[in-house]
């Protein structure tokens, strides 16, 4: 199994993974920061990985909603919210960790 690190995610891409039956959809900003959220817009369902990532949010790639990648929260004048991950990046190895719930996965 390979472990995914920040090096493997292009500014401003994202990379899906699974986390037990959940799809995260992790995005690197262009300031190399890197945010995870569940990969499925609340409106209909659209793959957030396939949207355009602009600033701290992601559009969705169905119908343009907006969802910032700091909180999940979807923009106004829409509402909802996906679920957003903490994530930690390893300074020596570059390894990603998330947190879901307080549990801590690393990302592969």
């Amino acid at each position: 199994m390979k472990w995914l690190m920040v090096s493997d995610i292009e500014s401003k891409r994202s990379r899906v993974i699974f986390i037990e039956d959940v799809e995260i959809a992790l995005f690197k900003l262009s300031n190399g920061e890197i945010k995870a959220i569940e990969n499925k817009c609340p409106h209909k369902g659209g793959k957030l990985s396939e949207g355009i990532v602009c600033d701290h949010h992601v559009f969705c790639p169905l119908h343009d909603w907006k969802i910032d990648l700091k909180d999940g929260q979807v923009q106004d004048p829409d509402e909802g919210c996906v679920v957003s991950l903490r994530v930690e990046a390893n300074p020596e190895s570059g390894d990603l960790i998330l947190y879901m719930e307080d549990e801590a996965y690393k990302a592969s």
